[in-house]
């Protein structure tokens, strides 16, 4: 079943990181009220962390119930562990961290990528991260009762699963034209990335494509272009391999929250 895109515009990168914190834990805090774990994947990027920096200070942290929060990675630079340029890495210092040491979120439901730390390349780190997410996929008996499951996947049933945006167009480590677009199964290890660092561990089309709600959060007028050809705004009819985002959907709801800048075009 197809659903549209919901496009939501805000005056600037920080009004907009503000309210994509203050969406999403009011997202984790209604989808905790009728089911619980809540599986959330995050995503790396300047408006990504800051949106993870504005949730820290949030009065809504409070009010989640993290010890039943799952968090994911959509990608991860294949770097050691602890190195500043890992979405990991960012992502405790704004936010996973304090969680995990003042509001009750257990250090093992944060699930980040493998790098060389522990294993030996990118192949290996994405069949280490593909073997993660099927430990907290749906059972089949569940995953068969009805049209609220993720899938034929093996992968958790995502609430809402975070992607940044970049100029060229590119979601999690899926780059135009290049041959992670077309990998199957969850995850892929990727090799030339055109944005350094060249190796990198993404989960795949399918597995985004999983997720009961996508959100594309995106600022900065370098971003328009691709922002209204993922869109379809700007009448071109780009194919995802030239338009990667073009491609990030959810199976309930699909929401692009941009800045002014961004939704210039």
């Amino acid at each position: 079943m197809s659903h549209p895109r919901l496009v939501v515009v805000h005056p600037d990168a920080g009004v907009l990181a503000e309210a994509a914190a203050a969406r999403l834990l009011t997202r984790i805090l209604d989808v905790q009220s009728v089911r619980s774990p809540v599986h959330v994947v995050l995503t790396g990027g300047t408006v990504g962390i800051r949106t993870l920096a504005r949730a820290a200070s949030s009065p809504l942290l409070a009010a989640v119930d993290w010890s039943g929060v799952h968090l994911w990675w959509g990608d991860e630079r294949f770097l050691p562990d602890g190195d500043p340029d890992r979405n990991e890495t960012q992502a405790r210092e704004a936010l996973v961290d304090g969680l995990i040491a003042g509001h009750g979120l257990p250090a093992g439901n944060v699930h980040p990528m493998p790098g060389p730390s522990s294993v030996g390349s990118p192949e290996e780190g994405a069949a280490a991260y593909a073997a993660e997410l099927a430990r907290f996929a749906p059972v089949a008996a569940e995953a068969s009762a009805g049209a609220d499951d993720a899938g034929s996947l093996a992968v958790p049933a995502f609430d809402v699963l975070l992607l940044g945006m970049g100029p060229d167009g590119h979601v999690a480590s899926l780059f135009p034209g290049h041959e992670g677009l077309a990998a199957t199964g969850t995850t892929t290890g990727v090799h030339h990335s055109p944005k350094p660092p060249p190796q990198r561990v993404s989960l795949t089309f399918g597995a985004i494509r999983s997720a009961r709600e996508v959100w594309v959060v995106a600022a900065g007028a370098e971003k328009a272009a691709q922002a209204a050809a993922a869109l379809g705004t700007d009448g071109a009819g780009h194919e995802v391999s030239d338009v990667p985002a073009a491609g990030a959907t959810g199976r309930t709801r699909t929401l692009w929250l941009l800045d002014a800048a961004a939704a210039g075009k």
